[in-house]
Order: C-alpha cells, then sequence, then structure tokens
C-alpha cells in the first residue's frame, strides 16, 4: 500500500513549515500557469508531505491574484490525497475569540466572479457534489489533533469567502452575523471546490486573529493586530500539523476519492484531444476506460 501524501496550504504568516526533512523543493508547469512558489516537499514524523505558500513566499499575491487552479492541480500531479488549508480568518461569533481555531465544515461564497473556480470547459462539462464541501475524515484529524496540542478548538462552522482585499464595511460585518456565519476569510474558496474536483480531501485549520468590524468593545480589524494574533498562532497550527501527522490511515474512507466517478456529463468521445491531455491527473482514469 502506497503511503499517504498530505498537502499544506500555508495562509498568512505560515510561509514554511521548519519541521520538515529530506526537503526538496520542485517548481511545476501547469496547463493553467504557475502555482504560487515552488512546492516543498518532505517528510513530517515519516509522513510525505507537501508545503506550498498561498501568497508565496513573502506574500505576494492577494487573495483575487492567487492561481488556485494552479495550486491545486500541481498538488494533484505530486500524489496529494488530503489537503490541510492554514488560513487566518475573522470571527462572526462571541465565543470564537481572538487566538482561536475553527474547523468549518461549510463555506458561503461572496467572491465576485473574478476567480477561476473550476477544471472543467474546453469541451468538457462536469458537475461535482458540493453540499458537504469539507472532508468530514480529514476535519476530524484536524480537530483531534488540534485538542491535543491543547488549542482551544471549535469543529463545525461556515466560513463566508468574501473577495478582498480590503476588510468589511461595518454595515457588511453585521450583516454577515445576520446570516449566522461563523468566520470570514478571503481564500478558501475556490480552492475548496477545486480540491473536490482533483478528488482531493480538503478541511481547514482557520487562525482567528480578530472580530472583524462589527464587535463594539473591540478594535476593528487591522494588518497590525491580524500580525501580532498571526505570530502566536503559527507555533500552534505547527504543532497541529506535527500532531496531526501520526493520524492518517494509509488508505481514505470518504467519498472524497470518487467525487467525478458520476460528474462528466460530455460524451467522451467529443472530448478534445488537448483538454484530454491538459486534465489527465485529475479526470485520466475515467477517460481512459
Amino acid at each position: 500500500m502506497t503511503q499517504p501524501v498530505i498537502g499544506v496550504i500555508g495562509g498568512s504568516g505560515l510561509y514554511q513549515m521548519e519541521d520538515l526533512t529530506d526537503v526538496r523543493e520542485i517548481r511545476i508547469d501547469t496547463p493553467f500557469g504557475a502555482p504560487s512558489d515552488a512546492y516543498i516537499t518532505g517528510l513530517l514524523g515519516g509522513v510525505k508531505m507537501v508545503f506550498l505558500p498561498r501568497h508565496g513566499r513573502g506574500h505576494r499575491f492577494l487573495p483575487s491574484e492567487v492561481n488556485y487552479r494552479a495550486n491545486i492541480y500541481g498538488m494533484k500531479t505530486l500524489g496529494v490525497e488530503r489537503i490541510i488549508s492554514v488560513s487566518a480568518v475573522g470571527s462572526m461569533k462571541e465565543e470564537i475569540v481572538p487566538g482561536h481555531i475553527v474547523i468549518p465544515d461549510q463555506f458561503f461564497d461572496r467572491t465576485q466572479g473574478k476567480r477561476a473556480s473550476t477544471f472543467f470547459g474546453n469541451g468538457v462539462v462536469g458537475h461535482v457534489q458540493f453540499a458537504d464541501p469539507v472532508c468530514g475524515d480529514l476535519a476530524q484529524v484536524l480537530f483531534s489533533a488540534a485538542a491535543e496540542v491543547g488549542a482551544v478548538v471549535h469543529r463545525g462552522g461556515t466560513y463566508l469567502c468574501i473577495e478582498g482585499p480590503n476588510f468589511s464595511t461595518r454595515a457588511e460585518s453585521n450583516i454577515y452575523r445576520g446570516w449566522g456565519v461563523d468566520i470570514i476569510g478571503m481564500t478558501n474558496i475556490p480552492e475548496a471546490r477545486l480540491a473536490r474536483e482533483a478528488e482531493i480531501c480538503y478541511a481547514t485549520v482557520a487562525l482567528a486573529t480578530d472580530y472583524d468590524c462589527w464587535h463594539h468593545e473591540h478594535e476593528d480589524v487591522s494588518v497590525e493586530a491580524v500580525v501580532a494574533i498571526i505570530q502566536k498562532n503559527v507555533a500552534t497550527a505547527r504543532g497541529i500539523l506535527r500532531a496531526a501527522a501520526r493520524r492518517f490511515d494509509d488508505a481514505r474512507t470518504c467519498g472524497c476519492g470518487s467525487a467525478l466517478q458520476f460528474a462528466i456529463m460530455t460524451d467522451k468521445t467529443l472530448i478534445p484531444e488537448q483538454t484530454r491531455k491538459d486534465l489527465a491527473p485529475i479526470l485520466g482514469k475515467y477517460l481512459d476506460v
């Protein structure tokens, strides 16, 4: 049985994984352009890991500028079966205090259509189920790992993804709270959608850094405040990753690995050869039969 390969996409503040051994740097060209940076591969507690800083080293890309398709495609070509997204978020609930960890199980998309959000197109049409966008098995591993390292962790909740890069207005923040969302961020959509299309398990370790701008007893969110909390939380996130690495079984038992089984609508004989070639790492096993 092959050893599982775990992908980690680091958000604001997590630009490298210092605990990796046997480290290699791999640059990948994709049909969708260049990923955010080189992929860093190595071992974490004997588990194969692939790390990518979402915004690039040095934080060079806006949330809208991140090449999400290339990032996920590269993970797929490197054999990644599970992706852990580490993301800074704002808290929309009193009980989620800055410094706490959230493992969300839902996403609400408020991006503005600027981001390519599917691998389909160019002669092939498909529709994947996305009612439950987070892999429940992976989320449970992350929740247990967070509890193990002593983090205050909340299991479940809705991550509202806005376009950014500006933070919310006070009116927006209060309306979002009225919708019942738990946390707010700028990057997990379309990342989660693309991971599902690529048949990769996906879950988020969300690091709460602030109360957005809705909480009248706390200062409005600012880069200075976010960075201060992130510096404290990144150490916790690294601990969660170490603890999680010990908990992965070789074989997946969730349905993420067969998400495309009945998703492709296009007659296989009509799919253009270039599209077949471009999407071979993702669709190949369904088009070659």
